[in-house]
């Protein structure tokens, strides 16, 4: 047991009297700032107006939240939130699903994009793949911090001890899917500097639901089950796999479409 990774760090980073400072919501905030400025970066390198970024991520804040919290009520844990709806309120007891913050975050782009015409929507999407990946990258180094969302048992040289969990050591998952999302920003910021805008903003957005909700396909296999339905039922897939599927499956739609439009522009 001793030559496996422990991993024991308090999620509160600091305590101020009733103030709490979460390692999460630092690290979640670290990552927004950052996808900030590389918006910031995009859209003066495209010369647009920045003065409505701001508000821009706002909706983005809020559409992230919202919709993680009703995925997660709706598909993880269904039969509790449903006798206890009040409880959906309380998002900061956790519970929080990517896929429905993915989708709020589509959702928020497009009230956005309705409001303020500074951005089009499809110019929102395309250079928010790259924003996205950047951000979920830290969000998956958060859930490290809160000891959550653990893999399963492992027997592995580099696997890790969730002190504040249990005894076991376990496969790291989140930060597997940490380093993954970096990977797919690197490649996303490559071919924003690579390709022309116009081709980039056609194929970024199909691109990054097959990379992204692909590699979460495949990681899956290392997570505990996190679903009671999947658990109830004892489905093949986790319900992380059940979700990204669609969104591969659009991805695969959309970007098919991007490539045969740009030929036909060409």
């Amino acid at each position: 047991m001793e030559n496996f990774i422990h991993w024991n760090i308090d999620p509160i980073m600091l305590k101020l009297g009733p103030l709490q400072i979460h390692w999460y919501g630092l690290i979640f905030a670290t990552g927004l700032l950052g996808g900030f400025y590389i918006t910031e970066w995009m859209a003066k390198r495209e010369g647009k107006d920045t003065k409505d970024l701001e508000p821009l991520f706002l909706y983005i804040v809020i559409g992230m939240v919202v919709g993680a919290r009703l995925a997660h009520c709706l598909f993880y844990d269904f039969n509790y939130y449903a006798k206890h709806p009040l409880e959906i309120l309380y998002i900061w007891k956790g519970g929080l699903a990517s896929h429905g913050g993915f989708l709020g975050v589509i959702l928020a782009l497009y009230l956005y994009s309705k409001k303020y015409k500074t951005f089009s929507l499809s110019w929102l999407l395309s250079r928010g793949s790259i924003v996205a990946m950047f951000i979920a990258t830290f969000i998956r180094i958060g859930n490290f911090f809160n000891s959550e969302l653990v893999g399963k048992k492992s027997d592995f040289s580099f696997a890790v001890v969730f002190d504040r969990v249990d005894n076991f050591p376990r496969h790291a998952v989140v930060l597997y899917e940490s380093f993954s999302y970096f990977l797919i920003f690197l490649i996303l910021l490559f071919l924003y500097k690579k390709l022309s805008y116009q081709k980039f903003t056609k194929i970024a957005f199909g691109l990054v639901l097959i990379l992204g909700f692909g590699a979460r396909v495949f990681l899956e296999q290392f997570k505990t089950t996190q679903s009671e339905f999947v658990k109830e039922y004892s489905l093949l897939l986790s319900m992380g796999q059940i979700l990204s599927l669609p969104f591969i499956a659009i991805g695969i739609i959309l970007l098919i479409k991007g490539l045969k439009s740009d030929k036909l522009s060409s």
